[in-house]
C-alpha cells in the first residue's frame, strides 16, 4: 500500500487532485475556472437574450408573485439536483456538460424576476446601475475567498454541516415569508450573503480537496451556484438600500 504521510494535506484520499502533482493540480484548477468563467458569461448572456423577449419579461412578472415562487423554487431544486447528479457522472461528460447547462438555464430563469426588480429600481436612482455594482462586488468577494482558500490550504469541507442547516432554516424562513405574507428584510439578505461566502468558501477548498481529476465540471458546477447566490443577495441587499433612500 502507497504511504500518504508525508502529503500535506492529511484529509485528500489518493484519488483527490490535492494528491497529485502540482502540474495535475494546475491543470484541473485551470480548466474548473475556465468552466465557471464559461458559466458565468453564459448565465449573462442568457439574461441579456431573456430581457429582449416580452414573453420573458411576462414570465418574470408572473412568477415573482405570492405562491407561484413556491412552485418556482420547486422546480428549481429538482432541476438543481438533476444538474449536480448528471455533473458528476464519471461516465459520460456529454452528460456533465448537459447538467451544467441546464443549471445554468435554470438559474437565469429564476434569476430574471430579480434583475427586472433592480432595472426598475436603478431608473428611479440617479446615477444607478445596481446590477453592474452588485456584479463588481460579488467578484471583488469571490476573488478575495480564493486567495483565502488557496493561500490556507486548508480543506474547509467542515462547513458542509453549517450550510446544510442554515439552508433548510432560510428555505424555511422564505416559505413562512410567502405564506404569511412578511418581508424577510435587509437583515436576512445581509445574513444571505455571509452564507454565500461561506459556501464559496467551501466549494472552492473542494476543488481541490473533494474532486479527482476528471470532476472540473462538477467543481465548476458547485462554485458557479456559490457564486451566483452570492450576487442574487448582494443584489437583493443594493436594492433594499436603494429602496430605502
Amino acid at each position: 500500500m502507497q504511504d500518504y504521510s508525508n502529503n500535506t494535506n492529511p484529509y485528500a484520499s489518493p484519488y483527490s487532485v490535492a494528491a497529485q502533482s502540482v502540474d495535475v493540480r494546475a491543470q484541473f484548477i485551470k480548466k474548473t475556472y475556465v468552466h465557471l468563467a464559461f458559466a458565468i458569461a453564459a448565465f449573462a448572456a442568457l439574461e441579456w437574450v431573456f430581457f429582449q423577449i416580452p414573453a420573458m419579461i411576462q414570465l418574470a412578472v408572473t412568477m415573482s408573485g405570492g405562491y407561484s415562487w413556491l412552485i418556482v423554487m420547486a422546480i428549481y431544486m429538482g432541476i438543481s439536483m438533476l444538474a449536480n447528479k448528471w455533473a458528476n457522472s464519471n461516465t459520460s461528460r456529454p452528460k456533465q456538460y448537459l447538467g451544467l447547462g441546464i443549471y445554468i438555464v435554470a438559474m437565469a430563469i429564476i434569476t430574471l424576476p430579480l434583475l427586472l426588480k433592480a432595472v426598475i429600481v436603478s431608473a428611479n436612482v440617479a446615477g444607478s446601475n445596481l446590477i453592474f455594482n452588485a456584479a463588481i462586488i460579488t467578484v471583488a468577494m469571490v476573488v478575495g475567498i480564493t486567495v483565502i482558500a488557496f493561500t490556507t490550504k486548508k480543506d474547509f469541507s467542515f462547513l458542509s454541516g453549517f450550510l446544510k442547516i442554515g439552508g433548510f432554516i432560510a428555505m424555511g424562513m422564505i416559505v413562512l415569508s410567502i405564506v404569511f405574507g412578511f418581508s424577510l428584510g435587509i437583515l436576512f439578505s445581509g445574513a444571505m450573503v455571509i452564507f454565500a461566502s461561506v459556501s464559496v468558501l467551501r466549494d472552492t477548498s473542494n476543488i481541490i480537496h473533494q474532486y479527482n481529476t476528471s470532476q472540473y465540471v462538477a467543481a465548476s458546477l458547485g462554485l458557479f451556484a456559490s457564486v451566483a447566490l452570492l450576487f442574487w443577495y448582494v443584489l437583493q441587499v443594493l436594492i433594499s438600500l436603494a429602496s430605502s433612500d
